[in-house]
């Protein structure tokens, strides 16, 4: 297991290296929705893909911009963010989502309730994988990342595709690995379904 500084060290200089990230999050930056990261399924990809030395990038999904605004939880709040982002940087998948407000549509979109979140930090904890709950946030200060892992980032770095608890059940998790063809697309992934170890808070 390597120290988790490494891994935000190597972190920080793929995303560096990927000039079509930084380009978005400086876009979301200049959009700047409250509270706002970018993170989920892209840094997963991202990164899985640099560790199978993949020269031919996977395809994208979306592109996680999660933000916290209690003040507006209509949901045209999150379309409005999307026509901004697309009108900044066409062609990209964009995906906001306003963490403050996920408790109202997750029950009628997944069949169970949630509480609802403190900020958008407390939502990335709650994405589906160990691997996936990684988001970041360029500041403004020489362009430096905050990155948040609630899950740490052993699991991203180490390949390992593990389910996250704090929301996902077994037939969700089940359903997302089928659905992604996560091994398919990454051979070297381990997938485990026990928690994750001591220390993480999710």
């Amino acid at each position: 297991m390597t120290d988790n500084r490494q891994y935000e060290h190597d972190l920080r200089a793929l995303l560096r290296a990927t000039d079509w990230f930084m380009r978005a999050l400086c876009v979301v930056r200049e959009c700047n929705p409250p509270d706002w990261l970018v993170g989920g399924g892209v840094i997963r990809t991202l990164v899985w893909d640099w560790l199978h030395d993949d020269s031919t990038p996977t395809p994208l999904n979306d592109i996680d911009v999660a933000y916290f605004d209690p003040t507006n939880l209509q949901s045209n709040r999150d379309l409005e963010i999307e026509r901004t982002l697309y009108h900044l940087m066409p062609k990209m998948p964009w995906q906001a989502r306003n963490q403050a407000a996920v408790h109202l549509w997750y029950e009628r979109k997944f069949g169970f309730p949630v509480e609802s979140l403190a900020s958008s930090e407390d939502g990335v904890g709650t994405w589906p994988e160990t691997a996936t709950s990684v988001a970041v946030r360029l500041l403004d200060d020489d362009d430096e990342f905050l990155i948040v892992a609630p899950c740490g980032l052993n699991d991203l770095f180490e390949l390992v595709c593990r389910r996250n608890p704090r929301r996902v059940t077994e037939q969700i998790f089940e359903q997302r690995l089928a659905d992604k063809q996560i091994v398919k697309k990454w051979p070297k992934v381990r997938v485990v379904h026990e928690h994750p170890k001591e220390g993480s808070s999710c």
